[in-house]
């Protein structure tokens, strides 16, 4: 009698032969989820879609620019938009601080 795996069970089998599989599954989901966000963002400051026609559209994308996030489960490779008109930073990541910022801060 053949056994029938789901995609779940070798998940949990890939999971126990190599601990770091485990790790890597959440960063590339947290990573998918925040560029969702981000790109969800970027529509509503739009206006419009990607590749979307719209009357309510007050700017248009202009290619993006990559960032890496970093975090306890690892670095995270997000894209961020850029705009025609104007500058879009999403309001779930932190801007960078310049380096004369931050001694001066101390």
């Amino acid at each position: 009698m053949a056994h029938d795996h789901s995609a779940l069970s070798e998940l949990f089998s890939k999971v126990k032969e190599d601990p770091d599989y485990a790790k890597d599954i959440i960063r590339l989901t947290l990573q998918a989820t925040f560029q969702d966000l981000i790109n969800e963002e970027s529509k509503e400051f739009i206006g419009a879609g990607t590749y979307e026609r719209s009357e309510g559209r007050t700017n248009s994308r202009n290619g993006t620019r990559p960032r890496t996030l970093k975090t306890k489960g690892g670095d995270l490779e997000l894209a961020i938009p850029k705009m025609r008109k104007g500058s879009f930073f999403p309001s779930l990541l932190e801007p960078r601080k310049l380096i004369d910022k931050l001694s001066s801060d101390v």
